[in-house]
């Protein structure tokens, strides 16, 4: 069943057509490529030091200028990416898993379960997502570990409340009723029947989250509670040149470049999927 609603019908396919959705995969699988072979892009070693190069401006040879060890900027950029899009799928795929799980047995069950899962969300909800993320990271101690523990704790919480919301609109459907008629059990109606029916929005804000977690990991590297030097992450980079925003701008604008339009080609295959998997008419 869910295959069949994957599968593109007539007036969906244009949906694949479309120029803002192949932007965004093309910028998608351009990132992944730089993210899993970033040795065979990057024309020098991410930490090599040249004393001789030092804050060069982009020229041939430096494309993306050099830092204040000579480092290449361009080659640091470049790795980064197998950090960022770590960030994008490991500080998201445990919260869709646990949130995914808990709203579909919540909203199947409702009652006191229900009760208690709506007090959890008042309480996280209250705060600002990257306060509560940025205090269980300062109890916890800076590190990525750390940061796809404390984004985990915090971020299933979104994705169980639209969950439960699919289930319960779900389970008004005949075949849901029709499912405890034929004495299916509860784990065959809600993980056989219901949530294949009602993953389509949480995919699409899946990937949405996705562009969320590299500008959440970015920030937290920029401050000293993510990625740490010497390892090349994009906020890292950015916050090693801040002291040299003025003599060697282009240390702070090039991974500022890459977190814009890696987060641009998530919404833009998000916004895609979105149109892909709404219901046909």
């Amino acid at each position: 069943m869910m295959l069949k609603r994957l599968l593109p019908h007539k007036t969906q396919m244009l949906v694949l057509l479309r120029p803002g959705f192949l932007v965004g995969l093309a910028i998608l699988l351009g990132s992944l490529a730089l993210a899993i072979f970033p040795a065979a892009f990057a024309p020098f070693e991410p930490n090599a030091f040249n004393y001789s190069a030092l804050k060069q401006p982009p020229s041939f040879e430096h494309w993306f200028g050099t830092d204040n060890l000579g480092r290449d900027t361009l080659s640091r950029v470049i790795w980064a990416y197998s950090v960022n899009m770590q960030m994008a799928f490991v500080a998201t795929i445990f919260a869709l898993v646990i949130g995914v799980t808990v709203g579909a047995l919540v909203g199947y069950y409702g009652g006191i379960a229900d009760a208690i899962f709506g007090r959890c969300v008042d309480a996280i909800i209250t705060f600002p997502f990257l306060v509560l993320v940025i205090a269980v990271v300062a109890v916890l101690g800076p590190g990525l570990t750390n940061m796809y523990i404390a984004i985990t704790l915090v971020g299933w919480v979104y994705y169980a409340r639209l969950m439960r919301a699919e289930i319960m609109g779900q389970m008004a459907n005949d075949y849901a009723a029709a499912g405890k008629v034929m004495g299916y059990s509860d784990r065959r109606i809600i993980f056989r029947h219901l949530l294949p029916n009602a993953i389509t929005p949480v995919i699409v804000y899946w990937m949405t989250d996705m562009a969320l977690a590299i500008l959440l990991g970015s920030s937290l590297g920029y401050l000293g509670l993510g990625a740490q030097p010497p390892q090349a992450e994009w906020g890292v980079l950015i916050a090693e040149g801040r002291n040299f925003i003025t003599t060697a701008w282009w240390l702070s604008l090039m991974p500022g470049i890459a977190i814009v339009l890696t987060g641009l080609g998530f919404s833009l295959v998000g916004d895609g999927l979105a149109d892909l998997m709404r219901p046909r008419g």
